[in-house]
């Protein structure tokens, strides 16, 4: 199984090396022996999606699509014809290109609470040495 240093499992839920430690002394960690310190990578991974915090999404509408981000616009670039739009959600940049009528129609400008619906059919995943 994976191990996954401290310092890294920390960096990927956004949260301190000392919150990690503090997982680890109450047990909803297991921290393995050597140095340098790591973590399981499948107790990280299930730790991660238990506390998982995901803001409401406002539309409160159903749909098929599961990737959701809610974040608050932080740029917009337009031309005639088409925007790119720029969120913040949480830890994560998300950027779409759509048309300029759109970015008008829902009134997107920097500030802005919205929502980046992905759904995708070709998704690239890397993985590091």
């Amino acid at each position: 199984m994976a191990q996954i240093r401290i310092s890294d499992a920390a960096r990927f839920l956004g949260v301190s090396n000392d919150t990690v430690r503090r997982w680890i002394d109450r047990g909803l960690l297991t921290r393995s022996p050597g140095t340098p310190a790591t973590v399981d990578g499948l107790q990280l991974a299930r730790l991660a999606r238990d506390n998982a915090v995901l803001p409401a999404d406002p539309a409160d509408v159903g749909r098929s699509a599961r990737n959701r981000f809610v974040g608050i616009v932080t740029d917009v670039l337009s031309d005639t014809v088409m925007s790119q739009v720029e969120l913040q959600c949480g830890p994560h940049r998300v950027v779409s290109l759509i048309s300029t009528e759109a970015v008008r129609d829902l009134g997107l400008e920097p500030g802005v609470v919205a929502t980046a619906v992905v759904k995708s059919t070709n998704v690239v995943l890397e993985k590091g040495a």
